[in-house]
């Protein structure tokens, strides 16, 4: 029996309403960015919802996530609220940065979402460093770490799974091919079968699997998480979906991409085969489908007011977090 064959029906309705909440959440974003409504440009990861509400909904509280670009969904599945998220959206001072950097680089460790870092792939080795952080505490809490198919060609990436494999690490690379770096297509900057096959130069398991189906991602995350915490050491998930829009909000897609290829992934979206499953199981009605979207429709309108009606981040605040602050106690150096 498979991991997701132990879900409830209830926790399919709840995962299926996170997947809504991202992708409306996502588009309502790109619309206020276009009307001005906030300044941050954003990265949309419409089409690729299900990487995130698979791979983050058995996880606990103690785990830690490292996002990419484009899994502020991860966000929402651990715990952040809409609220704090779209006050991010507007640099306020509620956002969980307090306003002081964009959303895509924002965390919350108690929540367990660590800051990453603003250049594509440096995250893998901060994640890595958590991992080998739990390892040394005695913990069995796992790392999480989200990247792109561009930022496993950089040296981080290699780095971060010779490391993670040499000392058995318990961190899960979730890699999510969405077909392009930025507006290179996989087939321009990559020559090999696939992704996971790389996982076995560093000597533990990769799997390539459908990345729009959100209960086989949840199961992969959930069979290499029991590994990861029984001290087996890591995974590679190779998750194959698609980017449903541009790089970014003003890069159209039509721009970089043939929109019969667009139109053909769009027939393969991750929501509207989720949704049609939980019809034909009987597990939800259309009048429930109904209901979820007036519900999240309505969350999001309340966090757009709340991000509105809140305050920027004081000036007096902007190095804050920044630098540590001064101690008579620290010693730079030390003569014997």
């Amino acid at each position: 029996m498979s991991y997701a064959d132990q879900l409830t029906e209830k926790d399919l309705i709840q995962m299926y309403r996170w997947l809504v909440l991202i992708r409306a959440f996502e588009d309502r974003v790109c619309e206020l960015w276009a009307k001005a409504g906030i300044m941050e440009l954003p990265h949309g990861s419409q089409g690729q919802e299900a990487i995130a509400v698979g791979a983050c909904y058995g996880l606990r509280r103690e785990d830690q996530v490292l996002p990419s670009l484009r899994t502020r969904g991860a966000f929402f599945v651990k715990g952040i609220p809409t609220r704090v998220q779209m006050a991010g959206m507007f640099n306020k001072r509620t956002g969980a940065a307090e306003g002081r950097t964009s959303s895509h680089h924002m965390g919350d460790a108690g929540r367990g979402v660590l800051v990453g870092s603003g250049i594509i792939g440096a995250s893998i080795t901060v994640g890595v460093g958590a991992a080998l952080a739990f390892r040394l505490q005695r913990k069995d809490h796992l790392v999480v770490n989200f990247f792109g198919d561009g930022a496993a060609q950089r040296g981080d990436f290699h780095e971060g799974l010779n490391f993670a494999g040499v000392f058995k690490l318990p961190v899960i690379f979730v890699l999510e091919n969405n077909g392009f770096a930025e507006m290179t297509p996989v087939s321009k900057h990559f020559a090999g079968p696939d992704f996971a096959c790389r996982a076995e130069g560093y000597g533990f398991p990769g799997i390539r699997l459908d990345g729009n189906d959100v209960l086989a991602v949840y199961d992969a995350v959930q069979t290499a998480a029991a590994r990861a915490r029984a001290g087996e050491g890591p995974t590679l998930l190779e998750c194959v979906t698609y980017r449903q829009r541009g790089h970014c909000e003003n890069n159209p897609i039509a721009t970089c991409r043939e929109m019969s290829e667009v139109e053909a992934w769009r027939a393969r979206d991750p929501i509207a085969r989720m949704r049609n499953d939980l019809l034909q199981r009987g597990i939800i009605t259309g009048e429930h489908v109904a209901t979820v979207d007036a519900e999240v429709g309505a969350e999001i309108e309340d966090a757009i007011a709340f991000a509105e009606e809140s305050l920027p981040p004081a000036v007096d605040d902007l190095c804050k977090d920044v630098y540590a602050a001064e101690s008579s106690e620290l010693v730079v150096g030390r003569r014997s």
